[in-house]
């Protein structure tokens, strides 16, 4: 370099130098976070089955004798009554035994009487009396046969439910063993499942429970362990459990698969989103917003998690009920760095809400 280019030089350093631009830092803006409350909440250890819907009670009506049908006295769907009678077969030939047996009874109880009469003035032999007695017990025997039997020309519901869909009418021969009609109770369901052996140290009776179906996606049933199976499946290592599911409405039917869900070991437990975990190794960090000074700053805590399920998490060590941590800006979220807090997180505020808010 020529000593007269020298001097320029040595200008131009100093003009460059003396420049804000270069001579200091421009000061970063505080990153912008989202926060969510740290909740106590009734807490449990899911777990998960599928299950069958059954009615509390559940018959399948059919005859014990073969004849006509002469009255059907339902529509299909109705709910009837215990007692009601559903089908009336003919028995016009039963009826007309009955009154001919009801008829001998009567005959029989006169020539009793008479014979009773006589006897007390010593005008008829007491065997004669006796036989009598007899032959009275003997009709009434006989007219009680066929009463018996007209009842099974009456076909009544055993309880109080709900009948399926009639395939019989009126004039239909029946035969003994031949289907007529479904009767179930609805307004309790029994839902039955299995559960791996190795859960059976967990469950007890009246532990909670909830059910969904596909045909009502967006319902959660909710009922309990009624009952506990005695022996383990052999070959599936799974014990039978039974629960009951209250079903006023009747929208729950036999027959229905549901996705069960046991409430294990019931507990209040601090919660966080899951997307405040910052998990490193085995080990996981949240970013906890102190609030105690004129500007946020954040305080990298160290937790130890329990259960996670929907999109939260246990907390069992490392948080407060009430901390206020980040959910949301975590990338550039570091410990004793000061934010700017957007907003918390609650029921009725999302991360799409708040982030519009601040555009």
């Amino acid at each position: 370099m020529s000593a007269y280019a020298r001097p320029y030089l040595l200008v131009l350093l100093t003009v460059l130098l003396s420049s804000p631009a270069l001579g200091q830092t421009a000061a970063q803006p505080a990153p912008s976070v989202i926060g969510s409350r740290a909740e106590i909440m009734t807490w449990s250890d899911p777990l998960e089955a599928l299950g069958t819907l059954r009615a509390d009670e559940s018959v399948t009506l059919s005859a014990t004798v073969t004849d006509i049908v002469a009255e059907i006295n339902f529509e299909d769907g109705d709910q009837v009554e215990q007692g009601q009678v559903l089908i009336h077969l003919d028995d016009a030939e039963e009826q007309a035994q009955l009154r001919s047996a009801q008829a001998i009874s009567d005959e029989r109880r006169n020539t009793l009487g008479r014979t009773t009469q006589l006897q007390e003035r010593n005008l008829a032999a007491r065997a004669d009396l006796e036989d009598f007695q007899a032959q009275l017990r003997q009709a009434q025997a006989n007219t009680q046969v066929i009463e018996a039997r007209l009842t099974n020309y009456q076909i009544k519901a055993p309880f109080s439910g709900r009948v399926g869909l009639r395939t019989i009418s009126t004039g239909t021969l029946v035969t003994p063993g031949m289907e007529l009609v479904t009767l179930d109770k609805l307004d309790v369901m029994k839902l039955d499942f299995s559960v791996p052996e190795r859960f059976l140290s967990r469950l007890s009776i009246g532990l909670p429970l909830s059910a969904t179906t596909a045909a009502y996606p967006d319902d959660i049933f909710s009922g309990d362990i009624a009952s506990i199976g005695t022996r383990i499946d052999p070959i599936s290592r799974s014990v039978n459990v039974r629960a009951v599911l209250e079903n006023p409405d009747m929208r729950l039917r036999p027959g229905m698969l549901m996705e069960v869900v046991v409430q294990q070991r019931v507990r209040d437990a601090i919660v966080l989103p899951e997307a405040a975990l910052e998990p490193s190794g085995d080990q996981h960090h949240v970013m906890v917003i102190d609030q105690s000074g004129p500007t946020p700053r954040l305080e990298r805590h160290s937790v130890v998690i329990g259960e996670r399920r929907y999109g939260q998490v246990e907390i069992l060590e490392g948080v407060e009920a009430g901390d206020l941590v980040v959910v949301h800006g975590l990338q550039l979220a570091r410990d004793g760095l000061e934010v700017r807090l957007l907003g918390t997180l609650d029921d009725e505020t999302s991360i799409r809400a708040l982030l519009e808010a601040d555009r």
